[in-house]
């Protein structure tokens, strides 16, 4: 793999404190999937974290009912969480930069471990901010302090 991408923590903030509704792709029912959790710690600070799996279609994870696709949201979102392998990362990429006015997409995560750089330059040539290879569970408490701090805090997001 490319060397270690690095983002300046200004830049990581404001993609926090710009967004209050997250589409988690690949998110799982199983609790003991990253995916879950992670969407569970996101709620729990105050975002709201809609799960997109169509293997999951019609299902409840985390309080919040599962959608096939982007496509099928029906309310905006700021930030797209890829929980998928880099391999597969491309086509949620595309899929987001097709829907990013419909659905307000400004920001475009991919989960630990996944990166396309190819998919992430035909994001930022749409004007979406990339971030890849990090973890919002291990960002957000660094950024913005012990995560116990953090639960319906203005401080993490307006």
């Amino acid at each position: 793999m490319s060397k270690r991408l690095v983002y300046r923590d200004d830049l990581l903030r404001r993609v926090f404190q710009e967004t209050s509704t997250i589409a988690v792709v690949g998110a799982s029912a199983d609790s003991a999937r990253a995916s879950n959790y992670v969407m569970a710690f996101l709620q729990a600070r105050g975002w709201r974290a809609i799960p997109v799996n169509p293997n999951e279609l019609g299902q409840t994870i985390n309080g919040e009912r599962v959608y096939g696709s982007l496509d099928e949201l029906p309310v905006p979102v700021q930030m797209v969480d890829i929980f998928r392998r880099s391999t597969a990362a491309g086509r949620c990429v595309d899929e987001a930069i097709a829907l990013r006015q419909r659905l307000g997409i400004r920001f475009l995560w991919m989960q630990l471990g996944v990166r396309d750089d190819a998919a992430a330059a035909r994001a930022e040539a749409a004007g979406l901010v990339v971030i890849m290879d990090r973890c919002p569970k291990i960002e957000v408490p660094r950024l913005f302090g012990a995560a116990d701090g953090l639960a319906n805090s203005v401080t993490a997001r307006p």
